[in-house]
């Protein structure tokens, strides 16, 4: 199901992964198998609380690259 937030000032789209990614999917596998949380740690000095923007979630600017990988997405323009 995919819920569009409209008291946020920008669109956000909601989703519930189990709804969209099967069971046996390679993503649930590596999501399984590799501690991501070590990534927070990383980057931690490099965020800020007091931002006026809200941050991307590290995480997942490692994680889109990765399926952009493993299901041959194309970057538009290139």
């Amino acid at each position: 199901m995919i819920i569009q937030d409209a008291d946020k000032n920008r669109n956000q789209i909601h989703f519930c992964m189990d709804e969209i990614v099967p069971q046996e999917d390679l993503l649930r596998l590596i999501d399984i198998e590799i501690n991501r949380f070590f990534i927070y740690e990383l980057v931690e000095k490099k965020y800020f609380a007091d931002h006026e923007h809200p941050s991307i979630d590290p995480v997942v600017l490692i994680r889109i690259p990765l399926i952009q990988y493993l299901y041959e997405i194309k970057r538009q323009g290139r």
